[in-house]
C-alpha cells in the first residue's frame, strides 16, 4: 500500500494526541517552582524580572512564530518539521538542568518556544491531512480534552518533583526524546488526496474567511487564561487562601473544559455560528457569576460553566479553520490559530492588568467586563456569514 492511500489509525491519533499535549508543558511546568528558582538567581540583576519572562516567553514565541511554521510545513514538509522540532524540544527543554544562568534559562525557553510552534502546527495540520469529516471533528475535540488534562497532571507534577530541587520537573522535557522515534516510525508524510490542489501557487490563501477566525481565536487564548491566572487572586478576596481549595477550583474549571469539548462531539453537527455564540455565552456567563460570587462555592460553579463554554469554543475555531483550506495550504491555516491561540494566552493577564490598573480589589469588575464583552461577541457570532461573505461561501471538499 503506497504511503497516499495509507489509512490513520490509533496508533497515529494517540501520537497527534500526546504530541499535542507536549506544548503545554513549557506554559505549565514552571509555574509550581517559579519562586524558587528566582529565589536561586536573587543575585542576578533583573531576576525578579527575568524569571516571570522564563514562564511567559514560550508562549509569546509560539505566537510569533508559528506562521514561519505553518508555511515550512507546506512548503518542506510536515513529519521533516515535527522530528526536527521534538530534538530542538528535548535540547531546549533539559538544558536548564545544567545552566547556571538566569539569561542562558531564558535563552533556552524561547528556543523550546519555537520547538513548540512546531509540533502544535505539525500536529493540528496532520490532524487535518489524515483524517476527514466527523473522524477529524471528534479529533479535534479529543486534542482540546487531551491538552486540558495534560495541563491539570503536569501542574501536579511540576509541583511534585520540584519540592526538593526546582530543576528536577525540567526531566519530563525527555519526552521528546521517546516520542520522536515513534513518530519516525509510525508517522508519514501526507500526499493530497484526489481533487484538491498540491501547490501553493493553486489556490490563493483565504484571508477573508480565516481573518475573523483567528481574530475569535485570539479572544479565545484570552478566555481561556483567565481563570488559570486570575482564580487565585479573585479567592484571595474572599478570604480563601487554602491550596487546596485554590487547587480545587482550577481541577473544576478544567473539568469544564473537558466537558465543553466531550459535549462538541455531540453537537458537532450543529452550524457553527451558534455553537460559537452557545460557548461564548456560557464563558460570559461563568464570567458574570464569577464577578458576582461572594463564595467559594458559587466560585466553583461559575469557573465549571466557563470552562465549559471553553472547552466547547476551541475545537468549534481549529474545526471552521481547517475546513476553509485544503491540503497546500493546510499548514499555514494552523500555524495561524496556534499564534493566534497563544497570542490570546500571552496577553490575558496583560488584558485584565488593564482593565483593573493592577488593583486586586478591582479584579471583579474586571472580570465582569470582560464577561460583558464574551455575551457581546456570542451575538456578533449569529452574524458571522453575513458580516464576512467568505464564512458563508462554499469551502473546499474532497470528493
Amino acid at each position: 500500500m503506497s504511503r497516499a492511500d495509507r489509512q490513520a489509525g490509533l496508533p497515529q491519533s494517540l501520537l497527534l494526541l500526546l504530541g499535542s499535549c507536549l506544548p503545554v508543558l513549557g506554559a505549565v511546568l514552571l509555574a509550581p517552582v517559579l519562586p524558587r528558582m528566582q529565589a536561586h538567581f536573587a543575585d542576578t540583576p533583573g531576576a525578579e524580572v527575568l524569571a516571570p519572562i522564563a514562564l511567559t516567553i514560550p508562549a509569546l514565541v509560539i505566537a510569533l512564530l508559528a506562521p514561519c511554521a505553518g508555511l515550512i510545513a507546506d512548503r518542506v514538509g510536515r513529519k521533516p518539521l515535527l522530528l526536527g522540532s521534538m530534538v530542538l524540544y528535548a535540547a531546549c527543554g533539559l538544558s536548564p538542568l545544567w545552566l547556571d544562568s538566569l539569561v542562558g534559562i531564558v535563552a533556552s525557553r524561547a528556543g523550546l518556544g519555537l520547538a513548540e510552534a512546531g509540533i502544535m502546527t505539525c500536529c493540528t495540520t496532520l490532524m487535518g491531512d489524515y483524517y476527514q469529516g466527523a473522524r477529524r471533528e471528534r479529533l479535534f475535540a479529543l486534542q482540546m480534552v487531551a491538552t486540558s488534562f495534560s495541563a491539570a497532571v503536569f501542574i501536579a507534577l511540576g509541583g511534585a518533583l520540584g519540592q526538593d530541587d526546582w530543576r528536577t520537573p525540567f526531566v519530563l522535557y525527555a519526552a521528546g526524546l521517546l516520542f520522536m522515534p515513534l513518530m519516525a516510525l509510525l508517522l508519514w508524510e501526507p500526499r493530497a488526496r484526489e481533487g484538491e490542489p498540491q501547490n501553493l501557487a493553486v489556490e490563493r490563501f483565504p484571508w477573508g474567511a480565516l481573518l475573523p477566525l483567528y481574530g475569535l481565536t485570539v479572544l479565545a487564548g484570552i478566555s481561556l487564561f483567565i481563570v488559570p491566572v486570575q482564580a487565585g487572586f479573585l479567592l484571595t478576596l474572599l478570604h480563601v487562601d487554602a491550596p487546596q481549595q485554590i487547587g480545587m477550583t482550577m481541577g473544576a474549571n478544567q473539568l469544564g473544559v473537558l466537558a465543553g469539548a466531550l459535549a462538541f462531539r455531540i453537537l458537532a453537527g450543529l452550524r457553527r455560528p451558534p455553537l460559537l455564540c452557545l460557548a461564548f455565552a456560557l464563558a460570559g456567563l461563568g464570567g458574570l457569576l464569577m464577578a458576582q460570587a461572594q463564595s467559594h462555592a458559587l466560585v466553583i460553579v461559575a469557573v465549571l460553566l466557563n470552562g465549559l463554554g471553553i472547552g466547547l469554543l476551541l475545537p468549534t475555531l481549529i474545526t471552521w479553520v481547517m475546513s476553509q483550506v485544503s491540503f497546500s495550504l493546510r499548514g499555514r491555516a494552523a500555524g495561524g490559530f496556534t499564534a493566534a491561540l497563544f497570542a490570546g494566552e500571552f496577553v490575558s493577564p496583560l488584558v485584565v492588568l488593564g482593565l483593573n490598573a493592577g488593583q486586586v480589589a478591582e479584579l471583579p469588575s474586571a472580570l465582569a467586563l470582560v464577561a460583558l464583552a464574551q455575551l457581546t461577541l456570542a451575538i456578533a457570532c449569529l452574524a458571522l456569514p453575513r458580516l464576512f461573505r467568505p464564512l458563508g461561501a462554499p469551502v473546499p471538499s474532497v470528493p
